[in-house]
């Protein structure tokens, strides 16, 4: 399995919506996001290498997901 980096949003989007089918993506605060995102299988992005920016890529990419 490969390692998820912040920068992998497509994939940790796409993990995101299969842990996590019934979220409410519009409204998830970035705090929860930033710890779903840590607790996702295989991911071994450092915690302090994200930021709003990346947090706001990977709702719109699961967003679009579900679409």
């Amino acid at each position: 399995m490969k390692k998820l980096l912040w920068t992998d949003v497509r994939d940790i989007a796409i993990a995101l919506d299969e842990a996590h089918p019934d979220a409410d993506v519009v409204n998830l605060r970035f705090t929860d996001l930033w710890k779903w995102v840590q607790a996702l299988p295989g991911f071994a992005g450092d915690p302090s290498k994200s930021n709003e920016k990346i947090l706001e890529a990977i709702q719109m990419a699961w967003l679009d997901e579900r679409d």
